[in-house]
């Protein structure tokens, strides 16, 4: 039994990547713009948007006022193939996503600005037949996260600028799976919820633009500590009840430090090239503690071993007039976790992204950007898993493909 609640803290921990479609959980739509170009766009940071990406924008945006609203449409596809040597395939349920966006920046001075925003940056979910095979292991899994940053930027001349900022986060989760009642017939089911309101993290900002036709931005995103705090139920034959995980629980979750750096350069009066860096310090994910309020279980510590990764971004803008631009990117986002110790919640692999969209300026203040994304994760082969799917302890070897269409909206308004 215990190992049974080892799982389910692990899915706790773990979130929902599948659906996210960044290395680990994390998410990177917070504007229609930055993702049409393939979220190279730290040396960029045109709009309001650049309160979440690199806040030192914000200096050098032309108007005193700029607001920013708009929503992504996340529609991801996953399946499993196995378990080996069997071919049989297992499809994750089809679910649609709509992680928003709201930033408002305001220029006080030539030397200050300050923007306030909220959006999504890690979560999402999966959701597997409540009899497939890998039932041990997952049926359902469902994190949200959500982060309002204040953010005041320090501008100097028409060449650098600099930002520091804070930002208040909360969390909830959802999980269900199932476990054997062997020798009894039939499964338990497991359901957790939990929630952390009390998350703080902090960031700054560089840009930097030596000559007109170049900007050199980079911007740095700390940790953000999570203590959830929730209560397992388990539904199952009343024989077994005393063994089953049911009341309080809590375990930790540190969202991982991002480091991006990136380069714009004007290469024509209509051309812009851009290119990102993304370091993710995917590290901090090593161990799970979990706590067990009811003495009869021992606390446990579990390695997770993941990794520090990295996503490189490349980006393209086609000025097609004054109020119409057309929009480009592709990214390669490097799997931070071992095959071996890949769940069915969360199915890593690397993955490509690409990405086009268009901006519009409707009237004199309002315009419109749409972008779309595909992205496509390697087809990865797992041989020595170490998530075990049978109460016997058989591994969970087989192969995972997964996919997803990602359209966003982006309404922007200013105020000269």
């Amino acid at each position: 039994m215990k190992r049974i609640i080892v799982t389910l803290l692990m899915l706790f921990i773990s979130g929902t990547g599948s659906t996210v479609f960044a290395g680990g959980f994390q998410i990177n739509e917070h504007g229609a713009r930055a993702m049409a170009l393939g979220g190279a766009f730290t040396a960029i940071a045109n709009d309001a948007s650049a309160v979440y990406w690199n806040a030192a924008g914000l200096g050098f945006l032309k108007s005193e006022t700029n607001i920013i609203l708009g929503t992504a449409m996340i529609a991801p596809q996953s399946s499993f193939r196995g378990v080996t040597p069997a071919v049989d395939s297992y499809y994750m349920e089809n679910q649609i996503f709509y992680p928003s966006h709201f930033f408002v920046s305001q220029k006080f001075s030539d030397l200050i600005s300050a923007g306030v925003g909220l959006s999504t940056p890690f979560g999402l979910g999966t959701k597997w037949d409540d009899n497939w095979i890998g039932r041990y292991l997952a049926i359902e899994t469902e994190l949200k996260t959500f982060s309002a940053p204040l953010v005041v930027t320090f501008t100097f001349g028409n060449q650098l600028a600099i930002s520091v900022g804070g930002s208040y986060s909360w969390s909830d989760v959802l999980i269900t799976q199932k476990i054997s009642q062997t020798p009894f017939q039939g499964d338990a089911f497991v359901k957790l919820k939990g929630d952390d309101m009390t998350g703080f993290g902090y960031n700054f900002g560089i840009m930097w633009r030596p000559i007109e036709a170049i900007s050199v931005g980079g911007a740095f995103h700390s940790e953000v500590d999570y203590e959830y705090k929730g209560t397992a139920t388990t539904t199952g034959s009343s024989q077994l009840s005393a063994n089953f995980p049911n009341g309080d629980i809590s375990a930790k979750l540190s969202t991982p430090m991002n480091i991006q750096g990136g380069v714009a350069v004007q290469v024509a009066k209509q051309w812009r090239l851009s290119a990102d860096f993304q370091w993710v310090g995917w590290s901090v994910y090593d161990t799970l503690f979990v706590d067990f309020k009811n003495p009869n279980f021992d606390d446990i510590s579990s390695p997770r071993l993941y990794k520090d990764s990295y996503i490189a971004r490349f980006g393209i803008t086609f000025d097609w007039n004054d109020d119409i631009s057309l929009l480009g990117g592709f990214y390669y986002d490097k799997n931070p976790v071992d095959p071996k110790n890949i769940n069915p919640s969360l199915p890593d692999t690397d993955r490509l992204g690409f990405s086009i969209g268009a901006d519009a300026q409707l009237f004199e203040n309002l315009g419109l950007t749409a972008s779309y994304l595909f992205i496509r994760g390697d087809q990865l082969t797992v041989a020595d898993s170490e998530e075990k799917y049978t109460p016997g302890g058989s591994p969970f070897n087989g192969t995972y493909n997964s996919s997803a269409h990602l359209f966003s909206l982006s309404l922007y308004y200013t105020i000269n």
